[in-house]
């Protein structure tokens, strides 16, 4: 079992040190944000970087990029002869299924959910999440199908816990079990978790953490056609066709997002083929080059991302190995060891922090139900109490540098965060709060006027785009 992958320079597999180079500042001047990269060739790690403070050790949240290796356990499970992509989805759910289905839904086959072509006219996961008992599956056998399956591609991730749901009925085991001797050990992947549904069932579409490694290897398995270390593991003919231009995709999408789409894998240009997920978490397989690169990120710009590796990286993979350049590829090694994402540096101080130390401010009526915030400073750091109900943050920031912690104002759970804070004038203090295993960055702005408090906040992505109404405040 290989825990971690060979690595070498880039000369010695044939790409010029200064084009990876080239590449990662590209990243910088486009204002994509980046947490990792991982550049392999040849079967060797050829070029890696990590944003600090995103490091090698912390899990990334993959979000769609969990759809590949959902397929990939169905491709497993194939192999064995537990199910076939021709099985009715229906014929796993007995009682699950409507009294009366659907002409369509009877149609429909587990090769559907793979390819996206279930015949829904939107992706359902909305509304069977919001199922009241919970029975995700039930409540995807209910909703309308609207179109023949198999004639329209819908991205559908409502499709992918069906077949999370479907691995759990023909192997017994749920999609994350069954994977971790098949997969996840043979790989060295360690530590690995998946989100799970109500009724406990790996949810498939999303909800796989992992770190930017781990994605590397799963793309070298891909890229050695099933073979890891010698050992088979998913079936050849399994990866050709989860790779393969299934079902056309060119309806109102654009560039790399109409190449084809295969079992939960994206078609690219240039013979190329990716599992992604939202917001820049990518695995890019590059067959004809031999290559794979894996990336962790906080953008919506993911086809910007694509562009910069077809501009820079593509070209730069030669044949042979090129001449040994010490100089380039220690500046290399510089520049990506130094890779940063700082935070906002700008007045470190005001007089004003004493008399405003620790001052509780009554919130109005606000959605999040927080009722109470106040901030104590003391040398290097403040102190950020909000109160709502049962519930209490506390955000420690660093002055003007990240100090570490966790917190669970994104999710019920506590996550790992960074947090620092500035001075833009006297009133007005932004906070930058980093939660380093997703890729969310969240910006709240406190102005302070008199005995008033305006608190106004923006995250770098996200799926909606509406920006959150201020909370305003005054002094208990």
């Amino acid at each position: 079992m290989t825990t971690r992958l060979a690595r070498c320079t880039p000369e010695a597999q044939g790409i010029a040190s200064g084009d990876v180079s080239r590449f990662v500042q590209a990243i910088a001047d486009s204002g994509l944000e980046a947490h990792s990269l991982m550049l392999l060739r040849h079967g060797h790690v050829v070029a890696e970087g990590w944003w600090a403070p995103y490091s090698a050790d912390l899990k990334h949240q993959m979000y769609s990029l969990s759809k590949s290796f959902t397929s990939t356990a169905i491709g497993m499970a194939v192999a064995e002869g537990l199910l076939s992509p021709e099985d009715r989805v229906l014929s796993f759910f007995p009682e699950d299924a409507p009294e009366k289905p659907s002409a369509h839904l009877e149609a429909m086959r587990v090769r559907h959910l793979l390819t996206m072509t279930t015949g829904h006219a939107q992706d359902t996961i909305d509304r069977i999440r919001q199922a009241p008992d919970g029975n995700w599956a039930r409540a995807f056998l209910r909703l309308p199908v609207e179109q023949e399956p198999g004639t329209h591609f819908v991205y559908n991730t409502g499709a992918t816990y069906m077949l999370s749901g479907i691995l759990r009925k023909a192997a017994g085991q749920d999609l994350f079990d069954y994977l971790q001797p098949r997969l996840f050990a043979p790989l060295g992947i360690e530590g690995a978790t998946w989100e799970r549904c109500p009724r406990g069932l790996s949810v498939g579409g999303y909800g796989l953490n992992i770190v930017t490694e781990d994605i590397a290897k799963f793309g070298l398995l891909y890229l050695n056609r099933g073979v890891w270390e010698g050992r088979r593991l998913l079936e050849e003919n399994w990866v050709a066709e989860a790779t393969s231009k299934q079902v056309p995709n060119d309806d109102g999408w654009a560039d790399d997002w109409r190449q084809g789409y295969g079992y939960q894998f994206w078609r690219c240009r240039h013979g190329a083929y990716r599992g992604d997920g939202a917001f820049g978490q990518f695995c890019v397989v590059m067959p004809e080059q031999d290559a794979v690169l894996a990336m962790t990120g906080g953008t919506n710009d993911l086809q910007g991302v694509l562009n910069l590796v077809w501009e820079h990286l593509l070209p730069a993979m030669k044949p042979g190995p090129l001449a040994e350049d010490r100089q380039a590829a220690s500046s290399l090694k510089a520049q990506l060891e130094s890779l940063r994402l700082d935070p906002p540096a700008k007045m470190p101080s005001s007089p004003r922090e004493q008399a405003l130390s620790a001052t509780a401010y009554r919130l109005e009526k606000n959605e999040r139900d927080w009722e109470s915030v106040s901030i104590r400073f003391a040398d290097k750091e403040a102190v950020v109490s909000i109160r709502g109900g049962r519930e209490a943050h506390e955000l420690h920031c660093g002055r003007e540098t990240w100090l570490e912690g966790t917190s669970k104002l994104l999710e019920r759970q506590e996550l790992r965060v960074v947090a620092a804070f500035t001075r833009e004038t006297p009133d007005r203090l932004p906070l930058t709060v980093r939660f380093v295993e997703t890729p969310f960055c969240l910006t709240v702005s406190v102005d302070f006027g008199g005995s008033d408090l305006e608190l106004s906040w923006r995250m770098n992505v996200g799926f909606d785009p509406a920006a959150a109404p201020p909370l305003k405040g005054r002094i208990a």
